[in-house]
């Protein structure tokens, strides 16, 4: 499973360092992934779409491993002061899947 940022965020920015696949963004800003840039919502790969308008940090779904093969726990979860980093039930994903998206994501240099 993913995790997400509900919008109880205060956007202090401290989960965005913290995560060992640069899944974590400002609200607004474009992501990449494969080399291919994204932004608003355009051509995002399937279910990332929607995580980009907020006026806060969100995280993409296709490059969250819930930091699995990094840390024993989601490290945005860890460090953020509002707790608005939760597992995302529209993405639901086993350690294994996690697992494989780690590898994929470490293939491309992230």
């Amino acid at each position: 499973m993913a995790i997400m940022i509900t919008s109880d965020c205060i956007n202090c920015g401290a989960c965005e360092p913290e995560c060992p696949n640069t899944a974590i963004y400002e609200g607004g800003r474009e992501w990449e992934l494969a080399g291919n840039s994204y932004g608003d919502g355009q051509n995002a790969p399937s279910g990332a779409s929607g995580f980009f308008s907020g006026d806060f940090y969100y995280i993409v779904p296709d490059k969250c491993t819930e930091c699995k093969g990094f840390h024993d726990e989601p490290q945005c979860a860890a460090v953020c002061p509002v707790d608005c980093c939760v597992p995302d039930p529209n993405h639901v994903e086993t350690e294994e899947a996690l697992l494989k998206k780690k590898d994929y994501l470490d293939e491309l240099g992230r």
